[in-house]
């Protein structure tokens, strides 16, 4: 990887830590750029937010690292390897793994049995998940694990469509972090989840692995601005700047886009 083929590399960032790179991402629709010349760099251990206005390309850029879309030009590498044509199932086996604004959960299954379905394919145990669980000591344990962590072992035999929505979104994560990411896409995680849940939510994000690289895609400023060590600003689908939190909640440019959208940037 060249170091000089990103304008947004920090002082500290050099190509062996770099987990996540895009460089010069453009994707046209017809006659709309919704991507134009994207340049970011994740570092390994990364708590890193991409920001913007409605509008500025965010999800698109997202749907380009995970494969949902094919980059118009440009460059996408994970941990030095060129994936910018790689199917999305082939990012998530790299370690390139996206949770999703919406869910996207299985309603009838419990979380303890969503989980062991993920962690026994995980494993290389695939076939076998729907044996009963207790069959595999390391899926138990790392089931135990997941669900401790996302703070579910209270509601882990409920059907998961009668969980209350922050649970669903916390089992979403748990799920993103069953398959044992490199990199994790944190899309939009406290999206419609109501003011009573949300805090729970926010201390479980916090307490993500060290040494899982997070990228997280978010409108809620507070949750921004607790979470990142660095913030990337799209707007109209261009970098408009990258700096810390405080560099950002400084920055001109960042307030008048903010407020020229009709949009309030928390810290300002």
């Amino acid at each position: 990887m060249n170091c000089e083929m990103s304008g947004h590399m920090t002082p500290n960032m050099t190509s062996e830590n770099i987990v996540l790179r895009t460089e010069g991402l453009v994707k046209k629709f017809g006659g709309i750029t919704a991507t134009q010349n994207v340049d970011l760099s994740l570092a390994q251990g990364a708590r890193h937010a991409l920001i913007g206005p409605n509008g500025a390309g965010k999800t698109t850029l997202i749907n380009l690292m995970t494969g949902v879309l094919e980059p118009t030009s440009g460059r996408i590498t994970l941990l030095g390897e060129d994936i910018t044509h790689m199917a999305p199932h082939q990012r998530v086996h790299q370690g390139l793994v996206r949770t999703f604004q919406i869910n996207q959960l299985f309603a009838s299954m419990t979380p303890l049995e969503t989980l062991a379905m993920v962690v026994s394919q995980q494993q290389g145990l695939g076939n076998r998940w729907w044996q009963p669980l207790g069959t595999n000591r390391r899926v138990v344990e790392r089931c135990e694990e997941l669900l401790t962590l996302f703070r579910l072992t209270e509601v882990m035999n409920q059907r998961t469509e009668v969980l209350a929505y922050g649970k669903r979104r916390l089992l979403e994560m748990a799920i993103a972090l069953a398959c044992e990411p490199k990199v994790l896409l944190l899309d939009e995680p406290v999206a419609g989840v109501p003011a009573g849940e949300r805090e729970e939510l926010l201390h479980t994000v916090a307490a993500l692995p060290a040494d899982v690289s997070v990228l997280l895609i978010e409108h809620d400023m507070d949750l921004v601005f607790d979470f990142a060590t660095r913030i990337t600003v799209l707007v109209n689908g261009a970098v408009l700047t990258e700096g810390t939190p405080q560099e950002i909640a400084n920055d001109p440019q960042v307030k008048s886009v903010y407020l020229g959208h009709g949009e309030e940037l928390a810290h300002v």
